[in-house]
């Protein structure tokens, strides 16, 4: 099984860190993984996307032209990306931005306050681990456990807070998924 996945939105939102940390999991998990990231020029607050292929077998192109997911976490990501994702497929969407559902109804949307759960949590900077536990518990491409052991490895040397605060994060957006919430 081959699941592709891409992640975007406008650079300082965490989008290539979602997408890294998601590819080490995966890798720590035994899979197949290709991380391809995009930026534009501008980086903090251009554009900025990356895809993200997890498999059990080997991936040929680490192009993911019909995704099965979108992390999607502005307005014009939406835009951009609602139209690739594959039939079937999901989005995952920052609601607190995005106040536009998607005009298609042969994918699952799942909308996540991430901005609002990231204030109610005290740190901006929890959003994309907000997303990242969304998407998990959506997808089970994954594990948080998975998750926080890539997150661990690539921030070697944070501090204990900031590590449980990006804990706090992931919980609270699979969370949010699991109760049913974002319907």
């Amino acid at each position: 099984m081959t699941s592709k996945t891409i992640f975007s939105g406008f650079g300082g939102q965490g989008v290539l860190m979602m997408g890294y940390v998601l590819a080490v999991a995966a890798m720590r998990d035994g899979k197949e993984v290709t991380y391809l990231p995009t930026y534009g020029a501008e980086v903090r607050g251009g554009t900025a996307n990356c895809t993200v292929s997890i498999s059990d077998e080997e991936i040929f192109s680490p192009v993911a032209s019909s995704p099965d997911y979108g992390v999607i976490m502005n307005m014009p990501s939406l835009v951009k990306y609602e139209s690739t994702i594959k039939k079937g497929g999901a989005i995952i969407l920052n609601s607190s931005l995005i106040d536009t559902d998607p005009a298609r109804d042969d994918i699952d949307v799942v909308k996540i306050p991430a901005n609002d759960i990231a204030k109610k949590l005290g740190s901006d900077r929890t959003i994309n681990m907000i997303m990242l536990g969304a998407f998990v518990a959506k997808t089970q491409v994954t594990t948080l456990d998975s998750i926080m052991n890539g997150l661990t490895e690539i921030v070697k040397g944070k501090k204990a807070s900031i590590m449980k605060l990006n804990r706090k994060g992931l919980d609270r957006g699979a969370e949010y998924v699991s109760k049913g919430a974002g319907k």
